[in-house]
């Protein structure tokens, strides 16, 4: 083995040295790259999903059928979101009030979980209670509950207690503020959840429910008060304050009216070509499209108590989509006879443009909260001072009263989850329980040994002696693969090196096919472009990994089973020696090329460059980089990257590797994660031995 390990590293670090060759082309002269094609595929697959759930939605006729479905929507969310269930009395503190005209103001924080807390303004109207509530929350924006201050306002003067919070991320409760720049270090709130969305994945369940807590435990924090009707309790809120008012609504029977503005539409919609696709983190539950639910599913879970859906027309999230969620709730209204308790609440504008719609959302809350439907103008005042609005001293708990954040809930949550082997087992029962764990988590479907796939090739290129065919394989049905076959001069059937790569490897095809390997360059599935970054620090994979996971893929598990698939097609290949094929990886690739090689035992020596070794890395540190490319849901309760090392053994090199910020780590700590593999350190300007010819 040892030959093979020194190839493959000098292979791999050549892979970073080496510049693309125009004899490496793509067969394909369509302008589409990989990621748009991948795409493409996903948006077909969603739309395919999402025609079976109205199949499903198109043949409830009874308000039994509808209620069966509310019961089997309510277990899915459950299951996939995996609400936080921590009871009791509330914890909070006033830390000071402010006297308006017509209403006071108290500044108020609590507890969701233990040590975690939650930073709100309590605006309590003058006189006699109780009065009916309201829950708000945010849209994303930087203020948080200040952003709401008008709407907040609005609803005080019209006798209203009303409970405006910061959702995590947002004004006070900024995971990751640094005082040296005034900001968070992430960025803008998007950010910060894309980055605990990360953190929380690998542990299972879905960070929704940290935001979901954060609203339950207001309402019972509102409930306790002695000047609230807790029989009139409402919800609003718009853009991500609109979807996290769904989803409270959808779990809380205690919500007697809610209004949800700038979220609700159709995944048909919504991920159509053109539309700006998924949105954030919290809005993205893994499998939802793929499991039978669609967004009107949060509306029609709350029937038959009354709700509003408000949006504009001009607004990211479609129109369209909108209106055909909200004719589809109406229709599930009325299986309940409660077709009169869903309104549509419509306006011109962009996302967020709901301040014109005032007087209409005021109008449906005094229909259901006060029993007065009548809609009256309201008066949308200036903020003022908006440091009176504040709960901390500082306007931050990071650095005043301090809280847990989801990083910490969750890095302690993990420490919980290390699944131990069964005693005793031996190697093949291991190899056999971590393919089938990857099949569950990666969401891999491509098997060692199936047919090869359909393969197009382009026309062959000569260059420097070498015959290069460039070649589509189809990885999936209707999906298609670039890569780049070079045969090793001379007959019969040569070993093969199989490198991931994202761009053409010139140097490395030619030192590998000289010394007598074939040399297969595969383009990973969804390579290539860009898209909308919410964070430097989460990098341009984040919303196409959304993409893939409402429908049930990771990206991880795709490309593990592009892998498999050129396998296959190699291994039917009579110029290739099937009983030696290697795999070269680096960066977000390496995690790829582990798992491939576990699933398909005629993958031999492997090695990757430049990698993470640990997916409790992700868990452990508050801050890691581009997350989405390589992570998996719930992860940690089967396996980790170690386990799946420890079953290659001896067959896996490793060089320089890196922890999740990139950092390179140090050779105890390389040993400890893989203490069977060669771990190799190389320099940017050391020099890369050539490859060898191979030991048959």
């Amino acid at each position: 083995m040892r030959p093979f390990r020194s190839l493959l590293a000098a292979g791999v670090a050549a892979i970073a040295l080496s510049a693309a060759a125009p004899g490496l082309a793509q067969t394909s002269a369509a302008p589409a790259t990989a990621r748009d094609r991948l795409t493409a595929w996903l948006t077909d697959l969603a739309r395919t999903q999402a025609a079976r759930r109205s199949e499903t939605i198109a043949a409830i006729s009874t308000e039994e059928e509808a209620r069966q479905r509310q019961v089997r929507v309510r277990a899915l969310l459950t299951e996939m979101i995996e609400p936080e269930t921590f009871t009791g009395p509330v914890v909070s503190q006033v830390t000071g009030v402010v006297h308006e005209d017509g209403y006071d103001i108290e500044k108020v924080w609590y507890e969701s979980l233990p040590g975690y807390r939650v930073t709100g303004d309590v605006y309590v109207p003058r006189g006699d209670g109780p009065h009916p509530a309201i829950l708000i929350q945010p849209g994303h924006g930087p203020d948080g509950k200040i952003g709401n201050h008008a709407f907040a306002v609005a609803f005080a003067q019209a006798g209203y207690v009303v409970l405006s919070i910061d959702i995590v991320s947002e004004g006070e409760r900024l995971q990751h503020y640094d005082p040296e720049i005034g900001g968070s270090k992430v960025g803008r709130p998007t950010g910060e959840h894309s980055m605990a969305f990360a953190q929380a994945l690998p542990v299972g369940g879905h960070v929704s429910r940290f935001f979901l807590q954060d609203a339950v435990r207001g309402v019972d924090y509102l409930m306790a008060r002695p000047d609230v009707d807790d029989q009139k309790i409402g919800a609003f809120g718009c853009s991500g304050g609109g979807t996290m008012t769904a989803y409270l609504a959808a779990f809380d029977p205690r919500i007697q009216a809610t209004a949800t503005a700038c979220y609700v539409t159709d995944f048909d919609h919504m991920l159509a070509p053109g539309e700006t696709g998924p949105q954030d983190a919290e809005q993205s539950i893994p499998f939802f499209i793929e499991r039978g639910l669609g967004v009107a599913d949060w509306v029609e879970a709350a029937a038959p108590r009354p709700y509003a859906i408000v949006s504009t027309t001009e607004d990211m999230f479609p129109i369209g989509g909108a209106r055909a969620a909200y004719a589809e709730a109406q229709r599930f209204y009325g299986l309940f006879g409660a077709q009169d308790r869903i309104t549509m609440i419509e306006g011109p504008g962009g996302h967020g443009n709901i301040r014109p719609l005032a007087p209409q959302i005021l109008a449906f809350f005094g229909r259901w909260l006060k029993d007065d439907p009548t809609e009256r103008p309201v008066a949308i005042g200036p903020t003022g001072d908006a440091s009176r609005l504040l709960v901390t001293e500082t306007g931050h708990l990071s650095n005043s009263l301090g809280s847990e954040t989801i990083q910490t809930l969750v890095a302690r949550e993990a420490e919980t989850i290390r699944p131990e082997p069964p005693a005793n087992e031996t190697l093949a029962a291991r190899l056999a329980r971590l393919r089938t764990a990857i099949g569950d988590i990666a969401r891999t479907s491509v098997r060692s040994g199936d047919a090869a796939p359909t393969a197009t090739p382009g026309a062959a290129v000569e260059r420097n002696g070498l015959t290069t065919l460039p070649v589509s394989l189809e990885v999936a049905p209707g999906l298609q693969a670039s890569a780049s076959f070079v045969r090793a001069p001379g007959a019969g059937r040569r070993p093969t090196l199989i490198v991931l790569s994202e761009t053409p490897q010139a140097a490395v095809t030619e030192a590998w096919a000289k010394a007598g390997w074939n040399v297969l360059v595969l383009e990973p599935r969804g390579a290539g472009g860009t898209e909308e970054v919410k964070s430097t620090l989460t990098g341009d994979w984040t919303l196409l990994s959304l993409r893939a996971l409402l429908v049930g893929k990771t990206p991880v598990g795709m490309r593990a089973d592009d892998v498999v698939t050129a396998v296959n097609w190699l291994a039917a290949r009579d110029d290739v020696d099937a009983s030696t094929i290697a795999l070269n990886a680096s960066g977000a690739l390496g995690p790829v090329a582990l798992h491939a090689a576990v699933l398909d035992g005629r993958i031999g020596p492997v090695s990757i460059e430049s990698s993470l070794l640990t997916y409790r890395d992700f868990v452990e540190r508050p801050i890691s980089r581009d997350m989405a490319e390589t992570n998996l849901p719930g992860v940690l309760r089967r396996y980790d990257l170690p386990d799946l090392a420890a079953v290659l053994g001896d067959r896996l090199t490793v060089v320089n590797p890196v922890n999740s910020v990139g950092e390179p780590l140090t050779a105890a700590r390389a040993a400890a994660l893989v203490p069977a593999a060669t771990v190799v350190f190389r320099g940017a300007r050391d020099p890369a031995a050539p490859p060898s010819a191979p030991r048959r």
